[in-house]
């Protein structure tokens, strides 16, 4: 059977370990570079099985990722779906945008899996996507290792994290740190409530951590609100360390698990669906 896989939007720590252990079941793997931009401009390459073997647990998608809007216009899609028509089964990585390309392939004759893969953990119907743990992991990381150093001298520290429009990688981050703050949507951005609390850590000789997610505040704006002295409050992005720290162990072992699914779907001819955990150790296969 001709395979082909590939990634859309953000990469996810876990996708190479996914890549790998399908791969070892197949002799005829290909991949689109750079995801749905290499599947509508045919840049479509074999899989070295020996080359993704040595990434299989690092982070940094090996067969590369990119955003592509251009998919949803005819014109590109069309080509597209001619590439992907050559082979026996394709199956897509990504998030809620990448379902969409998924089901649309479905649509028109591919025979499509869609694995969710995206840190945000915000694919509908998935308890869990590909790429959270570890987002999660590092985020916890930055804070665990960092506040000691705050706490010295009474500082407060601003940890942005990402998670686009969606609060889960913020809510966990602050749940596994006992931070004191959370800014997970405009509706917490109660800067007298802020202020109090820290005011109240500095009379403990107390540091203050505060996580904030992407895209609800600029960070200098939201720095300069609380501010009551100049060196006061310190800004750290954990940003690309959630998508480019080493996958954790239960990542590498939950791409283990749905890439195996993956495979007994493809072996059993069944396509069109969502390969996802529906529970947090339940495989569930959805149509797309």
């Amino acid at each position: 059977m001709k395979i082909l896989v590939l990634c859309s939007g953000g990469d996810a720590p876990g996708m190479n370990r996914f890549i790998y252990t399908l791969s070892k079941n197949f002799d005829d793997v290909y991949y689109a570079y750079k995801g749905f931009k290499g599947l509508v401009e045919g840049d479509i390459r074999k899989l070295d099985h020996s080359e993704i073997e040595k990434v299989k647990d690092e982070a940094g998608a090996y067969i590369r990722s990119s955003r592509y809007p251009e998919f949803k216009e005819k014109k590109y899609f069309l080509k597209g779906l001619k590439n992907a028509l050559k082979f026996d089964a394709t199956i897509v990585l990504g998030g809620n945008g990448s379902q969409k390309g998924a089901k649309e392939l479905k649509e028109n004759g591919v025979n499509v899996l869609f694995v969710p893969a995206t840190i945000d953990n915000d694919v509908e119907g998935a308890e869990y996507s590909m790429g959270f743990d570890t987002a999660v992991y590092q985020g916890v990381y930055t804070v665990e290792n960092s506040m000691p150093s705050f706490h010295t001298f009474s500082k407060t520290c601003l940890y942005k994290v990402m998670g686009r429009y969606c609060p889960k990688i913020a809510e966990a981050v602050f749940e596994k740190t006992n931070a004191d703050y959370l800014i997970a949507s405009e509706s917490d951005l109660k800067y007298s409530k802020i202020k109090k609390i820290i005011k109240e850590n500095e009379k403990k000789d107390k540091g203050t951590a505060i996580i904030v997610k992407e895209k609800i505040i600029d960070m200098d704006e939201l720095k300069n609100k609380l501010e009551a002295y100049p060196t006061q409050i310190r800004v750290q992005t954990v940003g690309y360390l959630q998508r480019g720290g080493k996958p954790t162990k239960m990542e590498l072992k939950k791409a283990d698990q749905i890439a195996n699914q993956t495979y007994k779907l493809i072996k059993a001819q069944i396509f069109g669906n969502s390969v996802m955990f529906e529970k947090i150790e339940k495989i569930a296969v959805k149509p797309l």
